[in-house]
């Protein structure tokens, strides 16, 4: 029987994969995980879900490292990585949208080790990134009160909105998140907006700027005083760790498709419409930061503590314009809160989709009758409290190592990912399988996922090399990059003793589990009953 006979039999009955489907989202009290998530709100999640602080306060770094070319090619570099990385997993997620998301997809195209080290990974990617952004909350709330001392309170309210959202269930943080994630999206539009606007002597002093910083201090820094072609190459590839941070995310919705309506339909709309965020969000926003900022003023510098550090309130200030940057900090404020608030929600699902596949313990598999996985989003919820090393250390310090420990972790869920990708075309023409059939078809395949995968180890390699220049010796900086790049292959070497199962061959692999089930909950959008519903559905 070939492939597309094994899926046209699954399409025609509702048995034993079903079955296993509904295994995979029950949890302990036999409620399981449900599908809450709306059209818009996987939409909006895709799209501005994960826009945050790396964006928003990151880029500072960026910009004093790289100047202002070198980031834009930073993040350009590190874009068309996520692209390649993005198609990959909505081929997969959008053929098969099944809870643990590409966690899942590892265990039935590469072997039950690798999907045990990706899971583990990913849901330690995602418990550090939190207390990042919670961290990061502490530095925008200190640019209206230095007193750092406060930084206890400023992080425990955050903390408290965020596990309120979360533990009223997918749908609620749906709703929010569309809700935070509008926001996040109207404000940097508007601050691409009026970037352009001052740069061109649209502000109060009426200074036009053009491309003067292009000129001096330059296009380029050179790295730690390094001269010639090295010190600017350096300076470039320091911008990629911090750009990393700021993609990582984007493969969210892999893990929500356990829990979105109408999958097969949404998921692909939502990997179509990554390019708008990098080439607008991403692209134009650093482009425009490095036109309004010199890559050597002084205020580019987390260390100090303050959101006055963000390269858009420098530039507002130096336009002249009072009060905005207020209303700019208050909008970025709202950014952390939704960033954590995604933080909490995945990290709080990849550890379910492990207890799941049978690699947690089985107690984390209890879920509430609205399907919410509390004994979970509890366990991660507690880990945030790494955010009060903070008050001690410097909120600003203490996010440039979350950040770092959080976009190595990150890169090798992408390497993972594009892995399994690689593995799953293999599988598809192996077995005879027609991928024009496919619900989603990713263009440039299997060349962008074997790019992206050789591109993220690259990454991984070189991420921390700033410590290894003369005199740059960093404990800190060297502990948090290498770490979970030493962790992954360990986890894999235990998990492959553990298991004993071999890779899984090509001929071998499951493509028709779970159809049934999905193709069941595959419908049509009620058509536009207008122009403006027409719209909307178009956007969204």
């Amino acid at each position: 029987m070939s492939s597309n006979e094994k899926i046209d039999k699954a399409y025609s009955h509702n048995g034993s994969d079903v079955e296993s489907n509904n295994a995979f989202h029950s949890g302990e009290a036999g409620q399981g995980l449900h599908r809450q998530l709306k059209n818009r709100h996987i939409a909006m999640i895709s799209i501005g879900g994960v826009i945050g602080t790396g964006l928003f306060l990151g880029t500072a770094n960026a910009l004093r490292h790289g100047g202002p070319v070198g980031m834009v090619l930073g993040y350009m570099t590190v874009g068309t990585v996520c692209w390649a990385t993005m198609i990959s997993l909505g081929e997969m997620v959008a053929y098969l949208p099944i809870g643990g998301g590409h966690i899942k997809l590892a265990e039935r195209f590469v072997d039950p080790a690798f999907s045990f080290a990706m899971g583990w990974n990913y849901w330690y990617n995602w418990t550090i990134i939190l207390p990042a952004e919670l961290s990061a909350a502490a530095v925008l709330i200190n640019y209206w009160d230095s007193n750092t001392q406060l930084n206890y309170a400023w992080i425990t309210i955050c903390l408290l909105v965020v596990v309120a959202i979360n533990m009223c269930g997918a749908g609620v943080y749906g709703e929010a998140e569309f809700i935070f994630a509008s926001i996040k999206v109207l404000t940097i539009t508007g601050l691409i907006i009026l970037g352009i606007v001052i740069d061109l002597g649209g502000g109060p002093n009426h200074d036009r700027l053009g491309f003067r910083y292009w000129k001096n201090p330059g296009p380029f820094v050179q790295y730690d005083g390094i001269s010639g072609a090295t010190g600017r190459f350096l300076g470039w590839w320091a911008v990629i760790s911090q750009a990393a941070f700021s993609f990582i995310g984007t493969e969210i919705v892999a893990i929500a498709a356990g829990e979105a309506k109408n999958p097969r339909r949404n998921l692909p709309k939502a990997i179509k419409r990554v390019y708008v965020r990098i080439l607008l969000f991403y692209i134009g926003g650093t482009f425009v930061i490095g036109l309004l900022v010199p890559s050597n003023d002084p205020d580019l510098n987390l260390d100090s503590g303050t959101a006055a550090s963000s390269p858009f309130v420098i530039a507002i200030q130096n336009a002249g314009i009072s009060g905005l940057p207020s209303l700019i900090n208050a909008c970025l404020l709202t950014s952390a809160w939704s960033a954590a608030s995604s933080d909490l929600y995945t990290s709080s699902r990849a550890l379910y989709g492990l207890a799941i596949s049978g690699n947690a313990p089985r107690f984390l598999m209890r879920t509430s009758k609205k399907g919410l996985p509390y004994i979970c989003l509890l366990i991660c919820a507690s880990f945030s409290l790494l955010a009060f090393m903070g008050v001690s250390s410097g909120a600003g310090t203490v996010f440039g190592w979350f950040s770092n420990m959080t976009s190595m972790a990150g890169l090798l869920t992408w390497f993972g990912i594009n892995l399994t990708y690689i593995r799953f075309h293999k599988g598809l023409k192996v077995q005879g399988f027609d991928r024009s059939r496919l619900p989603y078809i990713a263009p440039l395949q299997p060349y962008a996922a074997w790019y992206a995968l050789f591109m993220t180890m690259l990454f991984c390699v070189f991420s921390g090399f700033s410590v290894f220049l003369k005199g740059e010796w960093d404990t800190a900086t060297f502990v948090t990059n290498y770490l979970p790049l030493a962790g992954f292959p360990l986890l894999y070497i235990g998990a492959k003793f553990v298991y004993r199962q071999p890779i899984v061959k090509a001929r071998d692999m499951d493509f028709v589990s779970n159809i049934a089930e999905i193709e069941a909950e595959d419908y049509d959008e009620p058509p536009p009953k207008n122009k403006l519903e027409a719209f909307w559905q178009w956007l969204m």
